[in-house]
């Protein structure tokens, strides 16, 4: 099989089935001699990938040919979101906004006041679980652009930053946006899932009805492979071990999914382990036993969103929450045996049994 590995999850395709080269060769000239066109008239999965916001991406769609100039589209548009939302570019839009002195109204791009909306939209709804201006802590606890860090931040640097950090002091008003505070806005837990999202209404808008989108793990399905099979996506085992194994399958279209997880992002003091999931109320990185969540929702910048809400507010609190707003949610819970699993009945009718 193959596999296309990310942080989380990983999609999995069938191996077609392979013939000598020379048969295969004499076969397709034959055909096609007798049927013009017959290569274009064949439903396959076409696919583009590469590296975008310090990770990988893969498209895969169905089509009859593969198209040069869709490709360079999908580059261009990841490009356009990277300068509009990395905090790793200094003058991308979101580091000149985080330049911005607080009271100062800054003018910003449609897309970037999207994803700003949204995020404060999902951090009311999570009751500040998702913080967007978390990001001063994660820079602190060596998880952001200022590299990393092997000791744990003094409660003094703590307290330091923490009256910059609170998703309400950034004020939206169309594509408007105020400070209230010296905030510094991180959205990499909704750009890739948004980036995700753009590239699939990229591909709708060209006629495209079946497809995979990935970026980092996050992903959006819609419609079927040419076999009339839904799309797969397997759900890592939160392990510590070298080789990555598979929790559960799932087959999946018309959906957006992201998984976040504790288990592979982190350093180790004293025997004690620090997460990058940095919990916006206590300013630390979690140290609940939820290792693994996994969203499905309509589109990946919610599910982005709210699999990082649903790690920093623990099994219990994110079941509860998954069940109160009706959610498809999957939870790996760590126990002294192994990992619990628990799933909401929504998720449960995904599950590849």
């Amino acid at each position: 099989m193959i596999l296309v590995a990310n942080t989380s999850m990983f999609v999995i395709m069938r191996q077609a089935k392979k013939w000598p080269a020379a048969l295969l060769l004499a076969t397709s000239v034959f055909v096609c001699l007798l049927l013009s066109g017959c290569e274009s008239e064949q439903p396959k999965i076409v696919s583009h990938q590469g590296m975008t916001m310090g990770t990988t991406f893969t498209v895969k769609w169905v089509s009859s040919q593969s198209d040069t100039e869709l490709n360079k589209l999908i580059d261009n548009t990841l490009v356009d979101i990277n300068q509009s939302m990395s905090t790793y570019i200094p003058d991308s839009e979101l580091s000149i906004l985080n330049r911005t002195p607080p009271g100062e109204p800054l003018s910003v791009s449609e897309p970037l006041a999207h994803v700003l909306a949204l995020s404060k939209k999902i951090s009311v709804e999570t009751e500040g679980a998702f913080d967007n201006t978390v990001g001063p802590l994660v820079n602190l606890w060596g998880f952001g652009p200022d590299g990393r860090v092997v000791k744990a931040p003094r409660q003094s640097e703590l307290d330091g930053v923490r009256d910059r950090v609170g998703y309400d002091y950034v004020k939206i008003e169309g594509t408007q946006v105020v400070k209230q505070r010296q905030s510094y806005v991180d959205l990499s837990a909704i750009a890739k899932g948004y980036g995700v999202d753009l590239l699939a209404d990229l591909l709708e808008a060209k006629g495209i009805e079946s497809y995979l989108v990935e970026i980092g793990g996050e992903l959006r399905a819609r419609g079927l492979k040419p076999n009339g099979d839904e799309w797969r996506i397997a759900i890592e085992s939160p392990t510590t071990a070298a080789e990555r194994t598979i929790q559960r399958i799932i087959a999946v279209k018309n959906v957006g999914i992201a998984t976040s997880g504790d288990y592979r992002n982190y350093f180790e003091e004293d025997g004690v382990r620090f997460s990058h999931t940095i919990d916006p109320a206590t300013g630390r990185p979690i140290s609940h036993k939820l290792v693994s969540v996994t969203v499905l929702m309509p589109t990946c910048a919610e599910a982005d969103a709210l699999a990082t809400a649903m790690m920093v507010m623990g099994p219990e609190k994110a079941y509860k929450f998954a069940e109160t707003h009706k959610l498809s949610v999957f939870l790996l819970v760590k126990t002294d045996t192994g990992f619990e699993e628990k799933m909401t009945p929504g998720f449960n009718q995904f599950l590849v049994q």
